[in-house]
């Protein structure tokens, strides 16, 4: 689906308490292998699609925010079921409430999403074996080498 008018993804928590919906694809699919995401998602990497915050419609359940340290200092939001606690997105610093970084293995079909770029390679685990063709990025990198003319602009529109 390239079309944002036909997109839609469904996705929730383990026990079915918060369900909610993606209407027009994410603008950016990070795999972040930073031992910082390594910590709190208890796996080797993060997979965070990036998608505004208004693109993401509630179905059932609210989430409970629940704010944590972030390496950078200036801390995140984590957006939790209240029963089972599992994460389903998270808000940084730098993005405030506008921008929702959306745990892609929350989505029912979360093979639709695969990461765009891995990043912060230099701190993986030796044993993930990252895919030919998708870039990878020791550290972070700019926007305007990897990402979309149109997510670029989308996230201009909403930051400001």
């Amino acid at each position: 689906m390239t079309n944002d008018a036909d997109y839609s993804l469904e996705g929730g928590c383990a026990c079915g308490a918060v369900r909610y919906r993606i209407t027009s694809r994410p603008m950016f699919v990070h795999c972040c292998h930073c031992r910082w995401c390594q910590r709190e998602s208890g796996a080797a990497f993060a997979l965070n699609a990036m998608i505004e915050a208004d693109r993401v419609e509630l179905l059932k359940g609210t989430p409970k925010a629940v704010k944590i340290p972030s390496e950078s200092g200036q801390g995140q939001t984590f957006h939790r079921c209240p029963s089972c606690r599992i994460a389903l997105w998270s808000n940084y610093a730098g993005a405030g409430d506008a921008i929702h970084f959306l745990r892609v293995g929350t989505l029912d079909d979360p093979d639709r999403l695969p990461p765009d770029i891995h990043i912060y390679t230099a701190s993986k685990q030796p044993w993930v074996i990252l895919p030919e063709g998708t870039p990878a990025v020791a550290q972070f990198y700019r926007r305007s080498e990897h990402w979309p003319a149109d997510s670029i602009a989308r996230r201009e529109a909403v930051l400001g």
